[in-house]
């Protein structure tokens, strides 16, 4: 037996000044026992050591342990471009600006690659132990994310309208091909957006996430324009269109706004992870608040864009699971979720600190189907931990309003 899987099998406790479980929870000079990569026991040091006496404690003063973090929503093959100032014509002139880097990439292959490692080391650095990853060149992510410690979906991007149809079969099944599942990490689909996905498109997505039992995500009201592209073929997205190429008039128009567009393709009725959602209505916060959704708001890259206020908290308080991410560097700057989370705190300092990390573990796990593994530290749960200094009794905000990132980040009891 390997030396490492011999030092995963054995009993380890960590102990610490606090614990913060996410169940409601938080403990004072808490013990966690870890066995074969689970949570074995938890609480009392004293009662922790007794059931495994032999077991070797770590002790960490002035810190607090919280699960690892759970990034619901990012790009990893955009990490190592930098954020360029916005262009003048906002997102569509972001998405041109992307679209320009791309196709000047001297070796895209290679670039894709270190791109998507760039991003997981990141993720690891910062306390991000899973991940919500979207990726267009969906076999070079894969295969990276599958060599990695990470845990999580990978979502295969898929995109085909007007002219530019024939893309959607090749991308489809690269995003359907599980031959790169491991345990803790899946495949899903993510039929694109609105303005770059058919209605058919959306309904062959989901049907066949549906049948297959495969997770399902998708950019949903990202942006105001949207409707008016969905109803008219008009807009900033028909600037784009004309931009790229391809656009046909026989695509099939929509009328009543990219949420009802995605009732009437049956996503909402297979809990899909629905990336932004900046811009919905009373009536759609209400549509919404009935189907087994979840939400993901990504901060940082909502204030790049300069969106309207989120609606998160009216989100949250209809009982909407709501996730957090960082979306790609481009948008974010980095990968640093837990400068989303302090974005969070400044925008919303009358929440509960606890319900503001909730979003970035039991409510994201939750997101991506993956809470009855993580999210919480609970006996029987996987041992992932990420750890933050923290010295008042009150560990929660002050790291929220501190400047540090994480200390320590183990992943199935491992160190990383």
């Amino acid at each position: 037996m390997p030396i490492s899987q011999i030092n995963k099998l054995a009993p380890r406790i960590i102990r610490v000044k606090w614990i913060a479980t996410m169940t409601g929870t938080l403990l004072h000079d808490g013990a966690v026992a870890v066995v074969d990569g689970k949570i074995a026991a938890l609480g009392n040091p004293r009662d922790v050591i007794q059931q495994f006496p032999e077991a070797p404690v770590r002790t960490f003063d002035d810190a607090v342990l919280m699960p690892g973090l759970i990034n619901a929503h990012t790009h990893l093959e955009l990490t190592k471009f930098d954020r360029p100032e916005l262009p003048p014509d906002g997102f569509v002139g972001w998405v041109l600006e992307l679209r320009r880097r791309m196709m000047n990439l001297k070796d895209p292959a290679t670039f894709i690659a270190e791109s998507v490692a760039s991003g997981i080391d990141q993720c690891v650095r910062f306390g991000v132990t899973s991940v919500g990853d979207v990726a267009f060149n969906v076999r070079t992510a894969r295969q990276i994310l599958n060599a990695s410690p990470l845990k999580g979906i990978s979502f295969g991007e898929v995109l085909g309208m007007a002219g530019r149809s024939e893309q959607f079969e090749p991308l489809f099944q690269q995003a359907i091909d599980l031959s790169m599942q491991r345990e803790g990490l899946r495949a899903g689909i993510e039929p694109h957006a609105p303005y770059s996905l058919s209605i058919g498109g959306y309904r062959r997505s989901v049907e066949y996430a549906r049948k297959h039992n495969l997770p399902i995500c998708t950019h949903l009201a990202e942006t105001p324009d949207e409707a008016e592209f969905l109803a008219q073929h008009s807009g900033p997205f028909r600037r784009l269109w004309q931009a790229i190429g391809g656009w046909t008039d026989d695509v099939e128009t929509f009328d009543g706004g990219p949420i009802r567009f995605a009732e009437s393709t049956g996503l909402l009725d297979v809990a899909p992870v629905l990336a932004h959602c900046n811009y919905i209505d009373d009536d759609e916060l209400e549509l919404l608040s009935g189907k087994r959704v979840s939400i993901v708001y990504c901060p940082r890259t909502h204030g790049y864009f300069a969106h309207r206020p989120h609606r998160f908290r009216e989100m949250m308080g209809r009982g909407i699971n709501v996730a957090i991410g960082t979306d790609s560097a481009m948008s974010a700057g980095d990968l640093n979720l837990l400068e989303d989370l302090r974005l969070v705190h400044r925008i919303a300092p009358e929440m509960n600190p606890r319900d503001i990390w909730q979003m970035a573990t039991i409510n994201a796990a939750r997101a991506l189907g993956m809470e009855s593994s993580v999210g919480t530290i609970e006996p029987g749960k996987s041992a992932d931990f990420a750890m933050f200094s923290a010295v008042t009794e009150d560990p929660l905000s002050e790291v929220l309003q501190g400047q540090s990132n994480a200390t320590g980040v183990w992943i199935d009891g491992v160190k990383i």
